[in-house]
């Protein structure tokens, strides 16, 4: 098997590689459009189209990754259930090689059938579902070589098996009629995430499967689909957001927002617990990532609050509780896919959840107070330089201030805010000497996680298209609109569903698949769309909070080597505090609604 092992390892340094260059080279054309066209008064008339070409490359290089046991893009609340530990991950690799054939022969059809050039750039239209199949074919052979390195060919024979069975029998054309496609591609979704198989493959997968329930998509269709979700220009910004977060955490440039915030409230009560609160703050403001950012503050914080005398749970919950920070205060990539999934400006959006971030913040702040003991003071040896710490952060605090002003007042586009804000992190990297080995892993790491969630985005496009064709959006209005126009009945309805769906879905996820649908509810309801697509968000984070899944308790939990079940029952205070703040806003968009 050695072999298999060098070549499976040649392959994923080679493409996590490629992908840091791919995005370094996306970077690189944003930022020299911007120079030209605020400084020069003129630009490159195909760097938008350009800059969508190189996001799919990045997507098509990235794919192959996405099943790796390290990918973020899945969740496993059964992952102490060792019964049927085999079985699940049995059906979560044929999930990995269906939906990688499925690709194939959709990217290859569709790749056949379509004809013409960009309108810009005179690229052959074709290229872009033929690079869909080769990056189906090409996870189908990095991930035989990784099983077999593995050791585990009883299982890859097995799930290869199994995957051929599966997609001969939706190509033979035999159509069930037994549920509607959109059911059929909810119900493989909810099994995909069962068993923890990748999101992005699971979504692809459904699509898939759709067409042997009457699906109107045909493989080359889907396979379109996918393209056109992920090729949307305002994705363009999510890329550089993710860079910015990572440079924050390889360069280690983010502590001098953490001796910023233990100056100011480092010697109170609970000062290292609000501490965290403040930095989660602040370092959203370059992040977007709630996953980035409790990896990081876990890294940071949790050895010195356990030495101050926090019980390990207690600190644990509090940094967990505070990442939920980072996908709502600007720049948040949650709004972004919010934006992508169902046309809401992303200006206004990033301006409400700025306001709710700090609403948040004020609740936690209180619950980190109210739990904390007398003893759990620091003595604050920061206080005398607190003006030098200030002048050395706030360049970090204005970060997101900056971005959300200059779209919120067309001063640039999102695209070109994100690359701003990449461009100004990487040029802190390079003033704090941040060697070129850290450099270059911040990019393959942005990278990779750009195309996971891109990808995610896009397969979910065929789902929405099913939804909207089956009538289960206008199902939803209805059912919903039966216990009245009540604004307060609909948000309070919507409340309860993203909340128990946040139980087991990755926030990606049900955005895309509750946005399309409840955010009709809400407008027929008089509710404002952009402050519903607040607390829409604000709903889903708190589902990073609670059990099964509890995707932050579970990353505080690997980075800590704390149990998550032991942190999990710590939360409840900490959750009192976000869902009480929740309400407020749920309450203040429904008042609104019913009496303006």
């Amino acid at each position: 098997m050695k072999p298999a092992a060098a070549i499976a390892r040649f392959l994923e340094r080679g493409l996590a590689a490629v992908c840091g260059l791919v995005l370094l080279a996306m970077l690189a054309l944003v930022l020299v459009t911007v120079f030209q066209r605020y400084l020069l008064s003129s630009g490159f008339l195909g760097a938008e189209e350009a800059s969508g070409w190189l996001l799919l490359l990045l997507v098509c290089l990235g794919y192959p990754l996405l099943a790796g046991e390290n990918s973020a893009l899945r969740v496993d609340f059964l992952a102490s259930w060792t019964a049927f530990g085999h079985v699940r991950r049995v059906l979560a690799e044929v999930i990995v090689l269906a939906a990688s054939l499925a690709l194939v022969s959709g990217g290859w059809r569709a790749g056949l059938q379509l004809g013409g050039t960009s309108p810009l750039l005179g690229v052959d239209e074709w290229i872009r579902p033929a690079g869909l199949a080769a990056s189906g074919a090409l996870a189908i052979i990095l991930r035989c070589l990784q099983l077999l390195h593995r050791g585990e060919l009883r299982r890859l024979i097995i799930s290869a098996a199994l995957a051929l069975l599966g997609w001969a029998g939706v190509t033979s054309g035999l159509t069930l009629a037994v549920t509607p496609p959109s059911l059929a591609a909810l119900f493989l979704i909810l099994a995909g995430i069962v068993v923890a198989a990748p999101l992005p493959h699971v979504f692809i997968l459904a699509g898939f499967v759709a067409i042997a329930f009457g699906s109107p998509l045909t493989e080359p269709a889907l396979a379109a689909q996918i393209l056109s979700g992920a090729g949307r220009s305002l994705l363009l910004a999510i890329p550089f957001f993710l860079l910015a977060g990572a440079l924050l955490v390889v360069s280690r440039m983010a502590d001098g927002l953490v001796r910023f915030a233990a100056a100011l409230v480092g010697g109170r009560r609970a000062g290292l617990g609000q501490t965290v609160l403040l930095t989660s703050l602040t370092f959203s403001g370059a992040s977007g990532s709630s996953i980035a950012n409790a990896a990081f503050s876990a890294k940071t914080f949790f050895r010195p609050m356990v030495e101050q005398g926090y019980r390990p749970e207690r600190a644990s919950a509090i940094i967990a509780a505070t990442a939920v920070l980072d996908n709502i205060v600007p720049p948040s990539i949650a709004f972004f896919i919010l934006a992508a999934a169902t046309n809401l400006p992303v200006g206004p959006l990033l301006a409400g959840g700025l306001v709710a971030g700090v609403m948040l913040a004020v609740a936690l702040a209180g619950a980190i107070h109210l739990s904390s003991k007398p003893q759990e003071s620091t003595p604050n040896d920061e206080r005398g330089s607190i003006w030098l710490l200030a002048a050395r952060a706030l360049p970090f605090f204005g970060l997101g201030l900056v971005v959300v002003t200059g779209i919120r007042f067309g001063i640039v586009s999102p695209t070109e805010a994100a690359a701003l804000a990449a461009a100004y992190t990487l040029a802190a990297a390079l003033v704090s000497k941040m060697g070129g080995r850290g450099m270059m892993s911040a990019f393959r790491q942005a990278g990779v996680e750009t195309a996971g969630i891109i990808l995610l985005i896009g397969a979910a496009t065929p789902l929405a298209f099913l939804l909207a064709t089956d009538g289960v959006a206008a199902a939803a209005t209805g059912l919903v609109l039966a216990l009245g126009e009540n604004p307060f009945i609909v948000v309070a309805t919507a409340n309860l569903l993203l909340l128990a769906a946040g139980l087991v879905l990755d926030i990606g996820a049900a955005i895309l698949l509750f946005g399309p649908i409840l955010l009709p509810l809400a407008i027929a309801a008089g509710i404002d769309p952009v402050a519903f697509g607040v607390v829409l968000v604000v709903n889903l984070m708190i589902g990073g909070l609670t059990p099964p899944v509890g995707i932050l308790v579970q990353v505080v939990g690997a980075t800590t080597g704390h149990p998550a079940a032991r942190i999990f029952a710590a939360m409840p205070l900490y959750l009192a505090a976000l869902v009480g703040a929740l309400l407020t806003m749920s309450v203040g968009i429904a008042a609104e609604a019913y009496f303006f």
